[in-house]
């Protein structure tokens, strides 16, 4: 699917998306050719009726997973062969609306505590003091922060969209001294050859997400974190401490407020107010002695 592969990528370029929406598109267009065990070219509509059956009814992918198989075939055989098949407007993932997983300011203070290697350690904090992306924070580049106003510059983040976000005094100095231990011209977070000289690439996604699970592990902390988790966490004590919605929206990135306001079901003034209004009814039906 050589030939196939690069007029798919050409085509999602064209379109404006982004490196990791590409690669997820391409593969899942290549996991439906290994499906079958021919090029996807050559797949009928029957055969790709049964292929999303066999991901709903016998694998039982979840809805996202769903979505990104949909959304990849979709775009291959609309705009690369030009198929308009009713299949692809058939299949719908049902939308699952599960709240995130927030830390407190403690349990964030825990985990990353236990980070053991110093340049992930500082990477992660960045991601959260910041609010950051896993992908934006590896990709900082040195001219990206603005030590003068204490700002970071976001580039390209999701949606390509820029941004700002301020940058808190004790991260600054952290990036500081750690810059100083590897001097990349570009790179903030470069990826360290063996001998710890820095690459001409930024730090490894995968490596960041070990450190953050081995750290998770060690810290003792339950909750089913995972590195996004600090950035949830990040929007709600933000909420928690007064910052205004609008303000949190336009640093987080978000496109909608709707996307923001999830963070309002999460705070522990929400919380507290909720208690504080139900419990005169509970003390009617049970007063206290």
């Amino acid at each position: 699917m050589t030939s196939l592969r690069d007029r798919m990528l050409e085509d999602l370029r064209l379109r404006g998306l982004a490196p990791k929406t590409q690669e997820a598109y391409v593969g899942a267009v290549r996991q439906l050719a290994a499906h079958y065990h021919k090029a996807p070219d050559q797949l009928t509509e029957e055969e790709l009726r049964r292929y999303f059956l066999y991901l709903t009814d016998v694998k039982q992918v979840g809805s996202s997973t769903l979505t990104i198989a949909l959304t990849g075939i979709k775009f291959f055989y609309q705009r690369t062969l030009g198929r308009d098949w009713p299949i692809l407007e058939l299949v719908r993932p049902i939308r699952e609306k599960k709240l995130p997983t927030v830390l407190s300011v403690e349990e964030v203070g825990v985990i990353l505590s236990a980070v053991y290697s110093p340049r992930y350690r500082i990477c992660l904090s960045t991601l959260y003091a910041c609010g950051l992306r896993l992908r934006e924070g590896t990709h900082l580049q040195v001219g990206d922060i603005d030590g003068q106003r204490h700002l970071v510059h976001v580039r390209q983040g999701k949606g390509n969209k820029d941004r700002y976000v301020p940058l808190p005094e004790p991260c600054l100095k952290r990036l500081r001294d750690y810059w100083r231990s590897h001097r990349h011209p570009i790179w903030l977070f470069p990826h360290l050859h063996g001998y710890g000289l820095p690459a001409d690439v930024p730090m490894s996604d995968s490596g960041v997400q070990r450190a953050f699970k081995a750290a998770l592990q060690a810290s003792g902390v339950s909750k089913p974190a995972t590195v996004h988790t600090l950035r949830h966490s990040y929007a709600t004590h933000l909420l928690e401490a007064g910052v205004n919605l609008r303000v949190i929206q336009a640093y987080l990135g978000h496109a909608s407020p709707a996307t923001t306001a999830i963070y309002t079901h999460l705070t522990r003034q929400s919380e507290a107010q909720v208690v504080e209004a139900i419990s005169p009814a509970l003390e009617a039906i049970w007063p206290s002695n």
